[in-house]
């Protein structure tokens, strides 16, 4: 029998990455935030029907955060309640997380890129990261540094055997 306290953080809705961010972007700060949705856009980020490919954030001039670009695919069962799939959809964080993140968006070069959706006790968040752009041969340095590390770490796993 399980312990009374012993619930499961996570629920089993899938994750969605946003593994381009990663590539592009040298993170800096990240931060948790959640997200104000349509009940067919819930039902459609748990069946995993999200990109967040060409997706950003901004600080809004009323200390809003706003997520633009993001793509919910249509929920099939809301039929004519269906949402956009395209829209600005409002973030939640509070106003010093929201002036902070302005403040370091203000130099030129950085943005505010969100990494992933996941669900957090019944929830929809969104982690969002400051992130600095990279320029082609940074890309292709941090390519070869990857590489080589998993090579070393392929060679050491050998080594062990």
């Amino acid at each position: 029998m399980a312990a009374k306290g012993n619930k499961s953080k996570e629920n089993d809705a899938p994750r969605i990455h946003n593994r381009r961010a990663l590539h592009d972007y040298t993170i800096t700060a990240k931060l948790e935030c959640g997200i104000v949705l349509a009940g067919s856009e819930v039902k459609a980020l748990r069946q995993g029907k999200a990109t967040l490919q060409e997706s950003f954030a901004r600080v809004e001039p009323d200390n809003q955060l706003t997520l633009y670009g993001l793509h919910i695919d249509l929920y099939d069962k809301a039929n004519i309640h269906n949402h956009e799939t395209i829209r600005p959809r409002r973030l939640l964080a509070h106003k010093r997380e929201i002036k902070k993140l302005a403040d370091e968006t203000r130099e030129k070069g950085t943005a505010l890129i969100p990494l992933s959706i996941y669900f957090k006790e019944g929830r929809a968040k969104v982690e969002i990261a400051v992130g600095h752009g990279r320029k082609h041969h940074d890309k292709r340095d941090a390519i070869r540094k990857r590489e080589m590390d998993r090579e070393l770490r392929k060679a050491a796993s050998v080594r062990r055997r």
